[in-house]
C-alpha cells in the first residue's frame, strides 16, 4: 500500500521560508514522479512542481519558479519542498502526490490525475 506524508507546513510571515517533506513506503520509489500540488480556500488544485526519481529532473509552476525548489532524498524515500520568498498568495494545502511512471508523468506533472496517491496534505499560511 502507498502512503504519503506530508509535514512541515505552519505559519509564517511574508518574505520567510518553510520546508516541506513528503515521506513516501509503499512505493519504488525511484519509479516514480513525486508531485507537489496545492489549494486555496476556493481555488482549484494547482501543480507547484515535480521530481521524476528516476533521473532527477525538476518541473515548477511559472509563480513559483525561482522561489520554491524540490529535492530528493532517495535513501529515506522522501522529497522535500523547500520554499523561500513567500508570499500571502502561497497560502494553501499542500499536498505531494505519487505518480508512476516517471517518464510518462513528467510530460503531464500539473495534472492531478496524472498521480494515483496522494498525501493528506498540510496547510502553510502565510501573513502579510
Amino acid at each position: 500500500e502507498v502512503q504519503l506524508v506530508e509535514s512541515g507546513g505552519g505559519l509564517v510571515q511574508t518574505g520567510g521560508s518553510l520546508r516541506l517533506s513528503c515521506a513516501a513506503s509503499g512505493v519504488t520509489f525511484d519509479d516514480y514522479a513525486i508531485g507537489w500540488f496545492r489549494q486555496a480556500p476556493g481555488k482549484e488544485r494547482e501543480g507547484v512542481g515535480c521530481i521524476t526519481n528516476n533521473d532527477g529532473d525538476t518541473y515548477y509552476a511559472d509563480s513559483v519558479k525561482g522561489r520554491f525548489i524540490i529535492s530528493s532524498d532517495n535513501a529515506k524515500n522522501t522529497v522535500y519542498l523547500q520554499m523561500t520568498s513567500l508570499e500571502p498568495d502561497d497560502t494553501a494545502v499542500y499536498y505531494c502526490a505519487a505518480g508512476f511512471p516517471a517518464i510518462v508523468v513528467a510530460t503531464h506533472w500539473w495534472a492531478v490525475n496524472e498521480y494515483d496517491n496522494w498525501g493528506q496534505g498540510t496547510q502553510v499560511t502565510v501573513s502579510s
